[in-house]
């Protein structure tokens, strides 16, 4: 019944997916990123609805001062930051993790293969996460969790699609390894 259980995360996406454009930016992404007041101001006032936040907004200005003159770090001048140590061995323990979630199991391959497919998936994670901080701050965060739902849904209509044809064509087990990859690289992207 592997393929209920990925459907069904699949349908959770696209509502997701489907309310996603109700929702604005998130005001301090607006303000610290864009330096659009005007859309941070709108976005406060459609998230809490009507109100004087005033003093919101200027703390986060308080914060934009603060940040100007700080240089943003790439992903490799973060890992050699000391400071953020906690903060990466947690994540780090997170991706660890997923190692037991059980998607090697979903694609029926041979037992000796599945080492190797959870390596790829670790290494999947990896991917996502490093390719995800390189970009958020570039596209934000709204056009991240689209693209990464969209590419979710797909993947996993054709995930669905491979696991049916798996019992009558051999080569489709692998298809649905690559897929699986993909799916975690999607998510770890978006959501």
């Amino acid at each position: 019944m592997w393929n209920v259980l990925l459907s069904f995360s699949g349908l959770l996406a696209l509502i997701q997916l489907l309310f996603l454009p109700f929702f604005p930016e998130s005001p301090p992404y607006l303000l610290l990123q864009k330096g659009d007041k005007a859309g941070c101001l709108k976005a406060m006032k459609q998230l809490w609805g009507e109100g004087n936040y005033h003093t919101e907004f200027d703390d986060m200005m308080k914060e934009k001062a603060v940040t100007k003159g700080i240089k943003i770090m790439n992903v490799l001048e973060v890992l050699k930051e000391p400071s953020v140590y906690p903060q990466l061995s947690t994540m780090l323990l997170l991706l660890l993790s997923l190692q037991f979630c059980g998607l090697s199991a979903t694609a029926n391959l041979q037992e000796s293969i599945i080492p190797y497919v959870s390596l790829g998936v670790a290494i999947s994670e990896l991917v996502s996460v490093i390719f995800c901080s390189s970009i958020i701050d570039r596209f934000g965060r709204r056009i991240l969790l689209w693209g990464g739902y969209l590419l979710m849904a797909l993947i996993l209509v054709l995930l669905e699609t491979s696991l049916l044809l798996g019992d009558k064509f051999l080569w489709m087990r692998y298809c649905s390894v690559v897929l699986i990859f993909l799916f975690l690289i999607a998510y770890g992207i978006g959501p």
